[in-house]
């Protein structure tokens, strides 16, 4: 393995962060910062517990799993296409190194970059809202796991977008909306039932459900059913990034 290869990858693009601070990481605190503001103190102080859980310690898994993602989505999708886009992509496909360390450099700063976030958002959480952590352990597994899925994920969007506009549809037409509708403000026990089983075919569901677990002990799904929900997820993206780079397609042409 070309483990120099992958730090100066890896290196790159976290250095790509520093120089954007604002749009990369104080963007997504302080709007997380607002949801916490009015959902939690202002509405939360005024709605009543679910599951025995405050609702504004109840919001806090799921705002920073609707942050995780969509920024998990966003760092991998552009990092992989700006080297398209400018076309130094070839340099890095003609260079001695395997797809699998090319992957392992773009994901694993994308899914850096978003823990590093994540973790943030739930220090400032604490500037508003009362919360435990049950199983910190846990809490850092579904974190990282959850990263490093969806980091795959953008790494495909950016490989087949064939324009910038094409990066933020996926993130901003389907994943936000499935993270609002994944129970980020609610638990899926309080809709009908008709409803929740409509709720178990959103895969984003399991992650949130997961999370919220390792903060308090109570989830709307099992939790192994979400980490293997979680793991099918990444090995599906694993398999189509394999494909990708074996065939050439949208990245070599």
């Amino acid at each position: 393995m070309n483990l120099y290869a992958i730090r100066a990858i890896y290196l790159f693009e976290l250095a790509r962060t520093w120089r954007t601070l604002l749009q990369s990481i104080a963007s997504p605190v302080i709007t997380s910062s607002l949801y916490f503001v009015v959902f939690g103190s202002a509405i939360g102080s005024r709605m009543t517990e679910i599951d025995g859980i405050s609702y504004g310690a109840f919001i806090v898994p799921g705002l920073i799993m609707l942050a995780l993602l969509t920024e998990s989505i966003s760092n991998a999708s552009f990092g992989i296409y700006m080297p398209k886009f400018s076309g130094t992509i070839y340099e890095i496909l003609s260079a001695p190194i395997s797809y699998g360390e090319v992957i392992i450099g773009y994901v694993g700063a994308a899914a850096t970059k978003s823990i590093i976030l994540g973790l943030l958002i739930l220090a400032t959480a604490r500037l508003f809202v009362s919360f435990e952590i049950s199983h910190p352990l846990w809490m850092l597994v579904f974190l990282v796991l959850t990263a490093v899925t969806f980091s795959l994920f953008g790494f495909i969007i950016g490989t087949l977008a064939d324009g910038f506009d094409k990066l933020q549809v996926v993130p901003m037409m389907v994943v936000t909306p499935l993270a609002f509708l994944g129970g980020s403000f609610y638990s899926i026990s309080m809709l009908p039932p008709l409803w929740q089983k409509i709720a178990l075919f959103n895969p984003v569901v399991y992650l949130i459900s997961g999370f919220r677990w390792s903060f308090y002990g109570v989830a709307d799904v099992n939790v192994a059913v979400s980490v293997g929900m979680t793991l099918v997820f990444l090995v599906l993206c694993l398999i189509v990034i394999r494909w990708i780079f074996k065939t050439g397609y949208r990245i070599k042409s």
